[in-house]
């Protein structure tokens, strides 16, 4: 049984359609990327399973509980972290964080302890007696996240979790989020592609409130892809060279690049869609005594996917 469980999801403002049927499913320790571009329905989604807002019309059910009918029991299992991060200001960390626990109903003889916990995990053990007020944007992402953990939940959603925080604390989140990932069914949304592409293990990618691809990033990338490009420098007559190139089955076009030194020549190939030509390559260089100085496949960007499935 999924986790997270969406069907034939909308959300109408006044006229608009903001979401216009969504259907996925999210199963326990998985890592779900939820993109899209602003405007998308992303936000809107995330508050509708973490019933801060109602739907219009379909079904969502969370940890086996309905959205609509038992929006308690789906608060008790949810931790959310939204996109506009809501602190108070003036209480310090632990005060903040043991409040959070109290609201929770985190019972409280443990609720030190779990404190301490999520405080850790999330590089705040420092900063316990600081008045949030005075963090950096960072810090205070990081007060909101250990918020979203405080009371343990089985599910995550995460709305640009990772905003406001240099590159060495991206990385100490995304590998926070990774091993709670092993335990914890996690949502997430994120503008950082590269991030989403190193955390999550899946990818929903939606646009103007409709899903417009769905699966692994590599799935994803064979689906848009229509041809695959190799890069290749090699030593020797460049007019053989290229004509050799162009004569192997499944190449497309060889474009000659500037050389980088004398005597070796860098060419472009596009070759046909799902096939790696490398090792015929190889073969055609030896065979013909040229010198092999470098080769590599240039696989399509998640930028690059985004940009085709969202444009």
């Amino acid at each position: 049984m999924s986790t997270i469980r969406v069907r034939g999801l909308r959300k109408n403002y006044d006229g608009y359609e903001a979401l216009k049927g969504l259907s996925f499913d999210v199963d326990r320790g998985e890592i779900v990327g939820f993109l899209g571009p602003n405007g998308a329905g992303k936000t809107t989604t995330m508050k509708i399973l973490t019933c801060f807002m109602a739907a219009t019309s379909g079904e969502v059910r969370v940890a086996g509980f309905d959205c609509f009918q038992n929006d308690i029991q789906v608060r008790q299992r949810v931790g959310y972290l939204p996109e506009n991060n809501p602190l108070y200001p003036d209480m310090l960390v632990r005060e903040y964080l043991v409040y959070m626990a109290e609201l929770h109903r985190v019972p409280t003889l443990t609720i030190p302890d779990r404190v301490d916990v999520v405080m850790s995990d999330c590089g705040l053990s420092d900063r316990a007696n600081h008045p949030i007020h005075t963090l950096s944007k960072g810090y205070k992402q990081r007060v909101g996240l250990a918020a979203a953990l405080v009371h343990d939940p089985e599910i995550l959603i995460l709305d640009e979790p990772t905003v406001g925080l240099d590159p060495n604390q991206i990385v100490e989140i995304r590998q926070l989020i990774k091993t709670l990932g092993k335990e914890k069914t996690v949502l997430l949304s994120s503008h950082l592609l590269a991030e989403v592409e190193l955390t999550c293990n899946r990818l929903i990618i939606i646009n103007e409130g409709k899903i417009v691809a769905s699966g692994t990033p590599a799935e994803l990338k064979n689906l848009v892809e229509g041809h695959s490009n190799v890069k290749v420098t090699i030593r020797g007559d460049k007019q053989k060279i290229e004509d050799v190139l162009a004569a192997l089955p499944g190449v497309k076009e060889v474009k000659a690049r500037f050389a980088r030194e004398k005597g070796a020549n860098t060419f472009d190939l596009t070759t046909v869609k799902n096939r790696d030509l490398r090792d015929q390559i190889v073969k055609a260089v030896v065979e013909n005594e040229f010198d092999l100085l470098e080769i590599y496949r240039d696989a399509v960007s998640l930028e690059e996917l985004f940009n085709q499935v969202t444009k």
